[in-house]
């Protein structure tokens, strides 16, 4: 096993397999939660209004097996190998021949890169088992929301009781530092959502993105609240313009913050301390 860890030519290819696997399994997240959140809202609504609340199938991450949307034909273990099945495939059902959707392929690719960086970043060491739950709870929360404008207490609180959990003993900063993040991260975009509400009478963001702001300060501090919001800012500002002159982005559509914020937290955890330097260089 040290062997291993010392050998980055088997630790790569290793990590990577990881990753694919892993996006494969991130994609039905991606999908499925959601839906079973919003199965379970309907249920409350009925309890609460004393109405009878219907009986539906099982529906969780594990049931039922994954099927084809067209034809519904349930999928074989050579139909989810992670990229190569698709690949194989050439991006049609085996059994109707409809086309797949390119994301599952891609959010596979992009769970492994992930995964490739983030040991190029932090090597074999505590933090990079850290690094690589962080990554790949942003990407899975970036894609929902953009499907969904929801960010899931199910991803954003367990999100930031790791970032205090793994500061405990000051993996990436002082648990001091990583307690006063989560509370700054969330009062900041919690009292910048009221201005704008007093001040417009609409609502410019969600209450998912104060906790994922705040998770985003328990795993790096407060230090690094202004860095990740001024990348969010910026990186939203530009996919917005872009997707407007594309004429994709309307009255009728709302832009997220939360992709915007991951990006911003995912940059800072492979260069913050860089980007702090660049900032501080700049203001002064």
């Amino acid at each position: 096993m040290v062997q291993l860890l010392d050998n980055p030519v088997l630790l790569y290819p290793l990590l990577l397999l990881l990753g694919l696997l892993l996006g494969s399994f991130l994609n039905v997240v991606i999908h499925r939660l959601p839906l079973m959140l919003k199965r379970e809202w309907r249920r409350e609504c009925a309890e609460l209004q004393g109405q009878p609340v219907a009986e539906e199938a099982p529906f969780n991450l594990c049931r039922p097996r994954s099927r084809c949307p067209h034809c519904h034909h349930q999928l074989g273990a050579l139909d989810n190998i992670p990229l190569l099945s698709w690949l194989w495939l050439r991006g049609r059902c085996r059994y109707c021949r409809a086309p797949i959707a390119k994301r599952y392929p891609l959010v596979e690719l992009a769970s492994a890169v992930l995964a490739g960086l983030a040991l190029w970043r932090f090597g074999a060491s505590p933090q990079l088992l850290a690094a690589l739950l962080f990554s790949w709870t942003l990407l899975c929360m970036t894609l929902i929301d953009m499907d969904h404008l929801l960010l899931p207490d199910n991803l954003t609180l367990p999100l930031l009781w790791l970032g205090l959990l793994f500061n405990i003993n000051a993996l990436f900063i002082p648990l001091s530092s990583a307690v006063l993040g989560a509370a700054f991260g969330y009062g900041i975009l919690w009292s910048l959502y009221w201005l704008f509400r007093l001040a417009t009478g609409k609502e410019g963001m969600g209450y998912g993105d104060f906790k994922l702001l705040a998770a985003i300060g328990a795993w790096f501090g407060w230090q690094s609240l202004l860095p990740v919001l001024l990348l969010a800012s910026f990186t939203g500002a530009v996919l917005g313009l872009s997707l407007m002159a594309l004429r994709r982005l309307g009255e009728d559509r709302v832009l997220p913050f939360g992709p915007a914020l991951a990006l911003g937290g995912w940059l800072y955890l492979l260069w913050g301390q860089q980007l702090m330097t660049i900032y501080w260089e700049v203001v002064l």
